[in-house]
């Protein structure tokens, strides 16, 4: 479970058996996930984030999309 990046609490990472799904990284904070597709920055699964917190993370997320798309190929070997 590599994280790639801590902002303000919340952790920004990828689970090490997610072989065969796009490329993707999972947002934690407290009890709260947020899963965001790297190629459209699309939200996959939100559970317990309010609208105002996916729009900020969202906006985190494409500042670093571009190290975040490396990594995982980097881990995944693509």
């Amino acid at each position: 479970m590599p994280t790639l990046l801590v902002w303000k609490g919340h952790r920004f990472l990828f689970y090490s058996k997610e072989i065969g799904e796009p490329p993707h990284v999972h947002v934690l904070k407290d009890a709260k996930q947020l899963k965001v597709w790297l190629r459209d920055l699309g939200v996959a699964r939100n559970a317990g984030f309010a609208e105002h917190e996916v729009n900020a993370i969202l906006k985190v997320v494409a500042q670093h999309r571009q190290s975040f798309e490396e990594a995982w190929d980097d881990y995944f070997g693509h």
